[in-house]
């Protein structure tokens, strides 16, 4: 669930916690609307759609951090609201929805509904928790899901990776909450809160460490080879990013769990009562075997561009022509459309799953990234994005390699809060290569910095659609997100520009 009323809550929240909430979300009722118009009064130099676009984007991004109604009916009344005021035809607006990362979302949720109804996510977590050592500790169990996510993610898009771990975290979280605090509601531990968060992160920085591990890597490497005389083979590609993944996931993983400090860090019993239910789970179901088919053929079909890429090339006919045809979205929706087919019980017409208990997804998550992918593209189409980087630019009076890296990383990062990774790196990469150009300096190393830098928003829920599915297990309140966000942004810039100064000197790039 994205949202729940404070009445909802309030009987999880201490007395201080309640009255926190409670101001905060009063707050907001007027602080949004008043926020969305100084922005818009200050900007009132601007084109028109750009002003207006200015102001709801504010209103938008207050409400939704102070979360002063349900933050999917923000995001929904942004759209109306730039309808509206004339920013974009309703027919350009909501046209966003028919991306296929929305179909990926709802295909994922379903397989993710099956997993659950049936226990497959139970004993994929058992299976992890019995790994040596993993069960015991609840800081070395958030980091083994972290390593396997940045890993997986490397190959398989941020989001495919994410929604493919989803159901395995909140496995973990369920074993192991009542071992965690004895009768705490999973949905209020700093455990689940820094599980989630590590799934959403890892899966953002493992994103980096190929160029097929995330879309706007091999659509920023493209436009950077057009715009330069610079080559970036795969192999290269991997020992620029390497150095800047292994140092970011170690500070996620030291930094992440200070800020969410699980409730204990050693579980005592937890590795009896997980053999002892691992023994009672048995054989499998004919529900289990049917949800690991379908999750089977989506794996087995999100991997194989990857595959193709690394054995023909990510530049070869055969790559572009298998990633253009294995769409995620139609992978998700393929497979989801196997639990309809694949029977429990042929006679009786039972199936995997039904489309009544299929409907129960978290729709509110497909509205709020639907909805920042539609804010997004009008950041683009509008100009605002371009207009906020010139004029920054131009404010700053950068001449510099590093002063240019720096500017290129932190303006990715930002847009990359409100927007999609892929838009991100169309608006800030085009603008960077000619402002270095005209100072003399080599474009590849600010542009490759923005590259990185659109994939590391952390602070908000439609930043990545990792943040958005983590943010719709109801786990992972908007104000800790935002906290640990900003914090991750901050430190990835600083990793970031430094990484990708000093390796792609090192291997000859500037």
């Amino acid at each position: 669930m994205t949202y729940r009323t404070l009445d909802e809550i309030s009987e999880t929240l201490s007395p201080a916690e309640e009255r926190f909430e409670r101001a905060r979300r009063t707050v907001g009722l007027a602080a949004a609307p008043l926020a969305g118009v100084a922005v818009f009064l200050a900007t009132a130099g601007l084109p028109d759609p750009q002003q207006r676009l200015a102001g709801i984007l504010t209103f938008v991004i207050v409400a939704w951090i102070t979360e002063a109604v349900p933050i999917p009916v923000t995001a929904a009344l942004g759209l109306a609201l730039c309808v509206l005021t004339g920013v974009a035809p309703a027919a350009d607006v909501f046209g966003a929805f028919a991306s296929s990362t929305i179909f990926l979302f709802i295909g994922s949720f379903i397989i993710a509904a099956a997993m659950m109804k049936h226990g497959l996510h139970r004993r994929f977590a058992f299976r992890m928790l019995s790994l040596p050592g993993v069960a015991g500790s609840t800081y070395r169990t958030i980091v083994v899901l972290g390593v396997t996510t940045m890993v997986i993610s490397a190959f398989i898009s941020n989001t495919a990776t994410t929604a493919m771990m989803l159901p395995i975290a909140l496995g973990v979280v369920a074993t192991l909450s009542g071992f965690v605090a004895e009768g705490g509601d999973p949905r209020r531990l700093r455990f689940a809160t820094a599980t989630m968060l590590m799934l959403a992160y890892s899966a953002s920085i493992g994103g980096l460490l190929t160029p097929i591990g995330s879309p706007p890597n091999l659509i920023g490497r493209g436009l950077i080879e057009k715009a330069t005389d610079a080559r970036i083979p795969f192999f290269t590609w991997v020992l620029i990013a390497l150095p800047i993944v292994l140092v970011m996931f170690a500070l996620l993983a030291v930094v992440l769990l200070w800020l969410n400090r699980p409730e204990a860090r050693r579980i005592e019993g937890a590795r009896a009562y997980i053999e002892g239910e691992r023994a009672q789970l048995g054989r499998m179901s004919r529900g289990e075997r049917n949800t690991l088919i379908a999750f089977a053929t989506a794996v087995v079909l999100w991997i194989t561009p990857g595959v193709v890429g690394i054995v023909a090339g990510d530049t070869s006919g055969a790559y572009r022509a298998v990633l253009s045809r294995i769409d995620e979205g139609v992978v998700a929706v393929l497979a989801a459309a196997l639990l309809f087919v694949l029977p429990v019980d042929w006679r009786a017409r039972r199936f995997t799953l039904t489309w009544n208990e299929a409907v129960r997804i978290d729709w509110g998550t497909i509205l709020l990234f639907g909805s920042g992918i539609a804010l997004g593209g009008l950041l683009s189409e509008t100009g605002l994005a371009k207009t906020v980087g010139q004029n920054l630019s131009g404010l700053l009076g950068i001449s510099s390699l590093l002063g240019l890296t720096v500017l290129a990383t932190v303006v990715a990062v930002l847009i990359s809060e409100t927007t999609s990774n892929t838009a991100s790196v169309g608006i800030v990469v085009p603008i960077v290569i000619p402002i270095a150009v005209a100072a003399g300096i080599s474009p590849v190393i600010p542009a490759l910095a923005a590259v990185f830098g659109a994939s590391y928003g952390f602070m908000l829920p439609v930043s990545t659609p990792p943040n958005a599915i983590v943010y719709g297990s109801g786990m992972v309140p908007i104000t800790r997100m935002v906290r640990s966000g900003l914090v991750f942004d901050l430190l990835g810039a600083v990793v970031i520009v430094a990484g990708v100064t000093l390796m792609a000197q090192a291997l000859g790039l500037a």
